[in-house]
């Protein structure tokens, strides 16, 4: 039940839930392989931590895993072959892999225990983790994750590529399907990176950009992708025309007809970008509370150490403003 294509599987028959959940490798599996590479290094840095008697959470790997899980679901199975076929289950694989994969691994925090896993350098002489942290504080870097650009990317992804002659330049090989799946993946993760705010970021080493890095400007910062991305599932559902024409000629005897399978392809695109939002939100807020309850347990150790010198200094204060109005001066904040 498949054909090949020059160096790519290709279905003949039309999908159905079970073809499409079957594990099928592409002659050249660059997404799969990456993504066991991908589980091999991060399980490593894991075990090297914990033979120095450092702990890594628990959840931090799930949350990698689960990114990985979705990247082999998206390459290693059925929707990687009829996703050259069905322009619908491409876009699933776009937003997958553009919007959930990046999202999952982000949460892993590999930056974090890449640079907690690497020896630390003594003395003058530079080793890796040095030269991660110089990257990292680099300018270049700062500017390739300044949120302008990172948003850009992001969005570049959607029209840059469907509204232009690349999608289909792209389509037409097995090399250019697999760079386009890695773009994806790459911007998805450079995008989050950023707004999810877990790791060590190159945006925060910048004295303008430091401010970003709150929670509320980051939820802000998420909010300007939405009606981007509802705007591109609308225009996308409703065209009249087919926007690439890879997808053209219907495929004989599935009986599915390309204008129709765009037209759900547009509203995956337009629903599927909720899902991901929330996931993001969650974090967020999750960090918000924390970061709200971290400063209130500060506040009230300071308190403590210096018997609660501001609060005094505060009602004497109001006492010296009433004494000098001529008012008798009241119990001050509680």
């Amino acid at each position: 039940m498949q054909t090949m294509h020059g160096l790519m599987w290709m279905p003949s028959a039309p999908p159905t839930v079970a073809r499409l959940f079957a594990f099928h490798l592409q002659p050249v599996p660059i997404l799969p392989a990456l993504a066991v590479l991908l589980v091999a290094a991060y399980l490593f840095a894991v075990a090297v931590m914990h033979r120095r008697g450092d702990r890594w959470p628990l959840t931090r790997t799930v949350w990698w895993m689960a990114g990985i899980a979705t990247l082999l679901l998206m390459t290693a199975t059925g929707f990687d072959g009829y996703g050259m076929e069905l322009f619908s289950i491409h876009m699933l694989q776009h937003m997958v892999v553009n919007m959930l994969t990046p999202i999952l691994l982000v949460l892993g925090a590999p930056v974090t225990l890449l640079l907690r896993a690497l020896p630390a350098a003594h003395g003058r002489r530079r080793n890796v983790r040095a030269v991660v942290l110089v990257v990292l504080h680099s300018r270049v870097a700062q500017f390739v994750t300044h949120p302008v650009v990172t948003l850009g990317l992001f969005l570049l992804s959607l029209y840059g590529l469907y509204f232009t002659p690349l999608f289909d330049y792209l389509m037409s090989t097995m090399w250019g399907h697999n760079l386009m799946l890695l773009h994806f993946l790459a911007i998805g993760a450079l995008y989050f990176w950023g707004v999810i705010g877990v790791d060590p970021s190159p945006r925060n080493s910048g004295r303008g950009l430091r401010q970003l890095s709150k929670p509320v400007l980051r939820v802000i910062e998420l909010a300007v992708t939405v009606p981007f991305h509802a705007f591109f599932g609308v225009v996308v559902m409703m065209s009249a025309a087919l926007i690439v024409h890879y997808y053209a000629a219907p495929i004989p005897g599935w009986g599915i007809s390309p204008l129709s399978d765009q037209q759900v392809g547009g509203g995956i695109a337009w629903g599927f970008t909720e899902f991901p939002t929330l996931i993001v939100l969650g974090v967020l807020f999750g960090q918000w509370q924390k970061a709200d309850t971290r400063n209130t347990r500060n506040t009230d150790r300071k308190a403590v150490r210096d018997g609660d010198a501001e609060l005094n200094e505060y009602n004497a204060r109001l006492a010296a403003l009433a004494a000098h109005d001529g008012r008798p001066s009241g119990s001050g904040r509680s």
